[in-house]
């Protein structure tokens, strides 16, 4: 039996793959700690109260019918008021912003939007699946390894020698699934590479597209800051894609709202394409984000809960690694600045025991 060659070559998501596996293996009564898919458990990280509520009253109130392909008008106001509001970005609800069910479809269809087959995508390395869209739009990926000292965030010395000629850069800040972030003089530099790449190109030419992944900008720790390619040079404003969402701010992971913007050429398309998937977002989880997102309090409170809860919890572990390293153990972290996700070194590859360095597994034990 034959099947196409985009299907017999494709391959499922690995960390979809290693998710199930580990909770095939919980299900069946292991103990495991979970650290594979960006996830939260609902026991420890629920969806904000006000969300939940008025999704369940936007069911009973009937809200069961198709929402436009688009996105309802009342969430693609209330997506663009938040937005200006916090981030000082001035983006159209009727022709310049759309909603779709999460984030992924808004990818996929960026891709399908920009890129033809063979066309150049440039991404870091690690970063979250932009090598399967490239296989699924048959681009040229360029995947450009990063470094530690760098926080795994690619800098424009690694990228300028790839930028000629590609169609797609694909950025993703705070970065899945490093936890870390662009500073500002970093993502400049960048803007500054793409601005000049541009220029360069004649009148028939497909500029160099930004895909800027946002999607954790809310979840930044500490003093850190948000950064965004349009914010720092507006001459980008017709060359940046935005992914966006509620997914990772409020938890709401499974109730998959998620929502783009950029320039309306680009719009335009990826509204026909999410249109033809149907991969709306719920129309009642749209009526109910539509009068969350503009309660600015609420909101507020429930961001400076679940960003204490999460640094919190990443504190932990990477003050719980660098004490083993300073036992002798040859284990190392980043310091978490935003997302759920925190970078770890831990160099047991080729060893065997757990003589094989420093003191006896057994003292991990002892590690809180």
């Amino acid at each position: 039996m034959r099947i196409s060659r985009l299907a017999d070559q494709m391959s499922g998501s690995e960390i979809i793959r290693i998710g199930n596996a580990v909770s095939e293996q919980v299900r069946q009564g292991a103990t495991i700690c979970n650290l594979t898919i960006g996830d939260f458990d609902p026991k420890l990280f629920p969806i904000p109260e006000g969300l939940r509520d008025d999704i369940i009253q936007a069911y009973q109130a009937g809200h069961t019918n198709y929402p436009p392909a688009a996105g309802i008008a009342d969430l693609r106001q209330a997506a663009a008021d938040f937005l200006q509001t916090r981030l000082g970005l001035s983006y159209s609800p009727a022709d310049e912003l759309m909603v779709s069910g999460g984030s992924r479809p808004l990818i996929y269809a960026a891709y399908l939007a920009l890129v033809d087959p063979g066309d150049r995508v440039v991404y870091p390395a690690p970063s979250w699946n932009n090598n399967h869209y490239c296989h699924l739009t048959g681009a040229t990926q360029v995947a450009v390894a990063t470094q530690p000292e760098n926080n795994f965030m690619p800098t424009a010395a690694e990228l300028a020698p790839h930028l000629a000629g590609a169609t797609l850069l694909a950025l993703c800040s705070p970065l899945n699934p490093t936890g870390t972030v662009f500073t500002k003089e970093a993502l400049e530099e960048i803007c500054d590479l793409v601005l000049a790449e541009n220029q360069r190109r004649g009148p028939d030419e497909k500029p160099l597209y930004i895909l800027y992944d946002q999607i954790y900008w809310l979840l930044s720790f500490g003093e850190t800051q948000h950064y965004d390619p349009v914010s720092l040079r507006p001459a980008l404003r017709d060359y940046v894609v935005y992914i966006d969402g509620i997914s990772k701010c409020f938890a709401a992971t499974g109730v998959r709202v998620g929502y783009a913007f950029g320039p309306k050429l680009v719009l335009d398309k990826m509204k026909s394409l999410v249109g033809h998937m149907g991969a709306w977002a719920p129309k009642a989880e749209q009526v109910a984000t539509a009068a969350f997102l503009p309660q600015t309090e609420v909101v507020n409170d429930y961001l400076t809960d679940i960003k204490a809860k999460l640094q919190g919890s990443l504190d932990a572990a990477y003050h719980g690694l660098k004490a083993l390293r300073e036992q002798g153990y040859p284990v190392d972290a980043i310091t978490p600045a935003g997302a759920i996700y925190l970078t770890a070194k831990i160099d047991v590859l080729n060893r065997t025991t757990p003589t094989d360095y420093g003191p006896p597994i057994s003292s991990l034990m002892s590690v809180r």
